[in-house]
């Protein structure tokens, strides 16, 4: 057994660890208890790797693309109800149908012509997921999201002017620097915006992010196993 591939009973005492983790920080830092909701993060496991945690009773997973989840998620959740399936990883235009008909939350809208393509989808739909709007805390050229100084234009446009479901904001800190300021950036976003949804933490620091506010912390490796060490979203 190798930790990419952890066996069932692993999963399933990985996950419970986590959530007793989740918990405890909550109490700790005078959060409500049951105001952190765990995204457990399934991006490339298969579905008899995410199966022991449907069983175990979690029903919130992150994946990252469109393709991949939909080639697993259909039949789990004929299995499983009550799923919700979180997008946290970037939405390309020309997938955005396929997301739309998906996924209950998109984490990951971060520009003007991705908030016009899902307002179109919603017309002809007359349905959309939950959005929440990625914000790039560091400035990181290669990575997505508004910028820090453009989020409040960015929120007006979405919510305002579009009239979509954006709830609130999604960070994922750089890797090569403390977390703690970039979820305390995001929060004061949220708060002068109106947004109560902050999806921020992951299974390195979600505890930080607790104690700075985080509603939803994206877990992956604890979960499931250690993935190369370059920050992902989980």
């Amino acid at each position: 057994m190798t930790d990419d591939h952890p066996m069932a009973d692993n999963v399933a005492e990985n996950l419970a660890g986590v959530l007793a983790e989740i918990r405890r920080s909550e109490r700790d830092h005078g959060r409500a208890a049951g105001s952190v909701c765990l995204v457990a993060v399934s991006k490339t496991k298969g579905a008899g790797e995410i199966r022991p945690a449907l069983q175990a009773g979690q029903r919130v997973f992150g994946e990252n693309r469109v393709q991949e989840a939909e080639a697993k998620w259909p039949g789990l959740r004929a299995e499983f109800p009550g799923v919700e399936l979180h997008l946290i990883g970037p939405l390309q235009t020309n997938k955005v149908r396929e997301a739309v008909e998906l996924f209950d939350v998109i984490e990951t809208l971060d520009r003007e012509k991705l908030a016009h393509a899902l307002a179109e989808e919603r017309a002809k739909r007359g349905r959309c997921p939950r959005l929440l709007i990625q914000v790039n805390t560091g400035a990181e050229p290669q990575k997505a999201g508004i910028l820090p100084e453009d989020a409040d234009a960015f929120i007006r446009l979405c919510r305002d002017e579009l009239n979509l479901p954006v709830e609130g904001l999604m960070c994922i800190p750089p890797v090569e620097e403390p977390p703690s300021p970039h979820f305390a950036l995001l929060a004061k976003i949220a708060r002068r915006n109106g947004l109560s949804v902050l999806s921020m933490g992951m299974s390195a620091d979600f505890e930080a992010a607790i104690q700075i506010g985080a509603t939803h912390v994206r877990v992956g490796s604890a979960i499931f196993g250690v993935r190369p060490p370059h920050r992902q979203n989980g």
